[in-house]
Order: C-alpha cells, then structure tokens, then sequence
C-alpha cells in the first residue's frame, strides 16, 4: 500500500461524456488484456447507448457527496501522487466511478451494489476502530486500516476484501486509461518520429541482409 498524500483533496470534475469516454476505453483496454470482470456485452451497449454525440446522458449520478469524498479519499490512497504521475482525483477517477456505479446496464448495477455498501462498511469500521470516518482518518489509520483488510483472510473481512479489490480495479482501469496513467507506466503510444533509423544489425544480419 502507498502512502498517501496529506494534501487536500481537489478532485478534477469530468463531464459526463468525458467520463463515459474513459469507461468505454478502460473497458476496452481491460476486454484486451483479458480481465474478465468486464463484461463485453455492457461495452458495447454502452458505446451505443447513451448517443455521445447528444449532450444529455438519460440517467443520474447517484453517489452522495459523502459516497464521492470518501471515493476520492480512497482512490488517492491507492494512486497517490508522487514522482511518476498525480494522485487518482486528479485526473477525473471520482467522477468515473460515480459514472459507471450509475450506469444501468447489469454489470454496472452489480458493481453498484457492493462499492455502495463497501464504502459504507468502511466508514463503519473506521469509526469502530478510530472514532471518525475514514475520509477523516489521519494517513497512517486509513492504511493501517486497508492493510489489515487485505492481510486478514478471515471471515470478519470476507466482503471488505472483495469491495476493496473490485474498487482497486476499477480504480487502476480509469487511472490507466488517461494520458497520465500511461506516462507513469513509460506508455507513449504512437508518436511520430522525426527520422526512421532503419532496422538494426542485429535484425538485419537474421534475416540475412547484414
């Protein structure tokens, strides 16, 4: 687990067709490197419905802001800012959550569920275990917190382990899935190049041309 920053949080707000344009590429990206939580059909209702090229979306963002802090507060502790790239919030992943939470497809509807009573839980148990929120933890309780979930495989922490790694997830999916998530992993993409140096000698001399 990274630590987190203590800088206040300031997530970027996303459109809603911005935010739905990342789903529809994290889902891509996921579909190609064969995760299968995504559900291929979902991917392409949601390229075709809602029309993107329209500006209204035909359904609510349904988190709460107490649902979209304690989103933010969490996504940063699993993407903190440091020398590779911004934090989770800053570059739009609370709003892609509250996106693909709201979005009525199946998928989406299932996932709803159990980041909805995820978040809910651990706000409960921060509370049992620190007397406050987990938004309103200092850094060192809330790992402290999401490393006994993950360590502890008893049944005590059975659901905060399946909330915690499909919210880690879905997480990773926005986060990867900007400009920002690929320059932290050294992802450029295609990029023109100002002169073509030819093949190496190595290839060269392998296919006999050397």
């Amino acid at each position: 687990m990274h630590p987190p920053s203590s800088q206040p949080v300031s997530p970027l707000a996303l459109s809603r067709r911005e935010a739905l344009r990342r789903i529809l590429v994290a889902s891509a990206l996921a579909v190609s490197l064969d995760i299968t939580s995504f559900a291929v059909e979902d991917i392409r209702r949601i390229g075709d419905d809602p029309d993107l090229l329209k500006k209204e979306i035909p359904w609510p963002r349904i988190l709460t802001e107490s649902e979209r802090k304690l989103v933010t507060v969490l996504a940063d502790v699993i993407v903190p800012a440091d020398e590779f790239g911004p934090a989770a919030s800053a570059v739009g992943v609370t709003d892609f959550i509250d996106e693909w939470v709201s979005a009525p497809y199946e998928q989406q509807q299932k996932e709803q569920k159990i980041i909805r009573q995820g978040l809910a839980w651990l706000d409960t148990t921060a509370q049992q275990r620190f007397g406050r929120s987990f938004a309103a933890c200092a850094d060192p309780e809330r790992t402290t917190l999401l490393d006994d979930i993950v360590r502890d495989g008893t049944d005590l922490h059975k659901a905060g382990i399946a909330f915690f790694r499909l919210f880690r997830d879905r997480v990773a999916g926005a986060y990867y899935s900007t400009p920002e998530g690929w320059a932290a992993i050294g992802y450029t993409g295609n990029v023109p190049m100002a002169e073509f140096p030819g093949p190496p000698p190595e290839a060269l001399r392998h296919v006999g041309l050397a």
